[in-house]
């Protein structure tokens, strides 16, 4: 069988039951045999609450270092 690698983040995982979802589908795939990898990122509206937050501290960061945010989080 294959090794398959699934993505979910923002409003895939926004609630228990889209949760829920996703884990019946992961499950769906090992059932069959595959070998499943999860990469689970930032529920919905999480990276904009951590930015305000940020903001919050430091109101006008460096240019620079938020891209560098913006880089990691849309990986």
């Amino acid at each position: 069988m294959a090794l398959i690698v699934q993505k979910y983040g923002g409003t895939s995982v926004a609630n228990p039951d889209r949760i829920r979802n996703l884990a019946r589908r992961v499950a769906r795939y090992k059932a069959m045999g595959h070998q499943i990898v999860v990469v689970v990122s930032a529920m919905s509206g999480e990276t904009n609450r951590l930015i305000s937050l940020a903001k919050e501290i430091m109101p006008e960061p460096d240019p620079r270092e938020l891209d560098e945010w913006y880089l990691l989080v849309s990986k």
